[in-house]
């Protein structure tokens, strides 16, 4: 099955559900459209032509480790090479730091269309944005001069170094050690795991930041560093000099993404590691979170890509397999699945759930844009409250609804869904994960309705009630029965979505428990309102379209149709969670494990 980049779709989410046109000429005065398609089209180039050929063979044939050097999957060394000569590495970083200038947007829409073509390539890519972005915000000019240029272009690798056996979520357990040597470095010692990319045969170099404890540290996460460490030392003029006393030890058998090497990693065996701080002492793990957050939406676009790449999968099967008959017609010959209002049910299901993951990693992806390069302090401040509310809900609700779009694919090919040769579980066992890395959904949650929710007293998240509200406004005024019927489904769901907000915000008054059990569906009913009023916003600048010369009205109201399914079903879903958000935590009394047991 080949794969073609969604350019279309990613286009029409930018510009009439995601606010992208706020960029060009504004934030951006030398960005156009024109630019935009241009680079757009280009990237599904690369993506379609040598990324995506490279999925299956990498499920089949992953990564391996031969002799403490782990051998990518065929093909991969040399798409990566393609990567870094293309520039696309470079896309979004400053000109300052060797890179484009370019928005941070258009990184995202290459992350989406990256991880459609192939989730296990493009994760490698991701790793290496969030350490440039780390020591840009806390490097010193020495480690910004040596590293940057060649992270930047790609050139070299990155990673980061959170976890260990005892460590996961929680890393106030973190045992790694720095040892000041008394010249500016530290030598580091201690294992790490679930390292991505940690070793690998496509680049020369690879770029640790590895979390670590001073010999005087306090206790917990307040005693956390942040080191820089490379495979290769780099010299005072830039140029790779010796091996690190860094090694691969081991690759984690895992359930998908095969041709992602996930890395035990293994610092001063030998006792020779050799690393420097990166920020403060103690800092490591807020600074850490520089290059996490980056991270986060960069996985719930993860959930997009691969969601995409499985709904064109199914939707490809439902056309060609043929079974049965059409409703009431009891003899002929027999018909394509996709004549069946349940397989169609399902596919509606899944482009309705991508087409609103989409947009609500794209609007945050704007959002962090405008708070960097907006035009005026209202507009930054603005839009870093948007950022900040909307990081964990791309992260949680993109990467569930990739769990569910995927699971769906590999049922609409019934049996041969279930069969390897077909692909479809694939998809399905590489999107499990992204639910679980870079902080599980549930720690999403309980990020959405503490620091998120509590910190502003809930005045994001109720201006985003009222943008939703109006929204619904808008569409009833567009005057159109579709639009009308959108429109009184997104005002009932922001409706349900504020009783629960007011609910939520009084309860952390008095208990905390009561909080944390309604934050994994709050953070699904808030994921669900989002995603309808972008797709509500589509489809009334759709059904304005309509009446312009030359309009592809069939593309146009194949967006009102795949935003009228959501409204009537996922909105019509998330007016009833506020019953389960207000719940508290009565329902989840600990009992005694034997009684659960039976």
């Amino acid at each position: 099955m080949s794969y073609a980049t969604p350019v279309r779709d990613m286009q029409f989410a930018l510009r009439q559900m995601a606010g992208y046109g706020a960029l060009e000429g504004g934030a951006y005065p030398e960005l156009t459209g024109d630019l935009t398609s241009a680079i757009l089209e280009e990237m599904a180039k690369y993506c379609d032509n040598v990324v995506a050929p490279l999925n299956g063979e990498s499920d089949a044939n992953g990564a391996r480790l031969e002799n403490g050097v782990v051998r990518t999957s065929p093909g991969f060394a040399d798409a990566y090479r393609q990567y870094v000569e293309g520039g696309w590495g470079s896309l979004a970083f400053p000109e300052t730091a060797g890179g484009q200038g370019l928005p941070g947007t258009l990184a995202v829409a290459l992350v989406d269309a990256l991880n459609g073509a192939c989730m296990s390539f493009a994760i490698g890519t991701t790793l290496t944005t969030g350490a440039v972005k780390a020591i840009e915000a806390v490097g010193t000019e020495e480690q910004k001069r040596l590293f940057l240029p060649k992270l930047v272009s790609g050139e070299w690798t990155g990673t980061m170094n959170l976890t260990e056996p005892q460590a996961g979520s929680d890393l106030s357990g973190v045992r790694t050690k720095a040892e000041p040597v008394g010249d500016g470095t530290y030598r580091i010692s201690g294992q790490k795991i679930y390292i991505t990319y940690g070793e690998h045969d496509m680049a020369d170099n690879i770029v640790h930041l590895v979390l670590a404890r001073l010999p005087d540290a306090p206790e917990g996460t307040g005693g956390i560093s942040m080191f820089l460490v490379p495979k290769v030392h780099v010299d005072a003029d830039g140029g790779l000099g010796a091996r690190n006393d860094v090694a691969c030890v081991g690759l984690e058998e895992k359930m998908g993404l095969h041709g992602s090497p996930t890395c035990v990693m293994a610092f001063g065996e030998q006792g020779e590691c050799v690393g420097t701080l990166l920020g403060e002492e103690n800092k490591g793990l807020r600074n850490m979170f520089v290059m996490m957050n980056s991270a986060r939406l960069d996985v719930g676009v993860q959930g997009v890509g691969v969601a995409e790449r499985a709904f064109q999968r199914a939707l490809a099967y439902a056309l060609d397999r043929t079974q049965g008959r059409e409703p009431g017609v009891k003899s002929g010959p027999q018909v394509a699945i996709y004549k069946h209002p349940d397989v169609r049910r399902m596919l509606y299901s899944m482009k309705s759930m991508v087409e609103a993951s989409r947009a609500i990693c794209y609007a945050n992806a704007v959002a962090y844009d405008l708070a960097r390069h907006g035009e005026s302090e209202d507009v930054r401040k603005r839009n870093k409250a948007v950022e900040e509310l909307l990081t964990p809900i791309s992260k949680a609700w993109s990467t569930d609804r990739a769990n569910d779009v995927t699971s769906l694919g590999v049922q609409i090919h019934g049996g041969m869904g279930y069969i390897e040769e077909t692909g479809a579980a694939q998809h399905m066992r590489d999107a499990r994960i992204a639910a679980i890395y870079e902080g599980t959904n549930g720690i999403q949650a309980m990020d959405l309705v503490g620091r998120k929710l509590q910190g502003d007293g809930g005045a994001a998240a109720k201006a985003f009630i009222a943008e939703a509200r109006s929204e619904a406004a808008a569409a009833k005024d567009a005057g159109t029965d579709d639009l009308a019927r959108m429109a009184t489904r997104l005002a009932k769901a922001a409706d349900a979505l504020e009783a629960s907000t007011d609910w939520l915000l009084s309860a952390a008054k008095r208990d905390q428990v009561d909080v944390l059990a309604g934050a994994t569906p709050y953070l699904r009913q808030f994921g669900s309102v989002a995603g309808g009023m972008y797709l509500a916003r589509g489809a009334r600048a759709a059904t304005a379209a309509m009446g312009e010369a030359g309009a592809d009205k069939a593309y146009l109201s194949g967006r009102v149709a795949v935003a009228r399914f959501y409204a009537d079903n996922t909105l019509s879903e998330a007016s009833g969670l506020t019953e389960a958000v207000t719940a508290g935590a009565d329902a989840l009394t600990e009992l005694d494990p034997a009684v659960l047991t039976g």
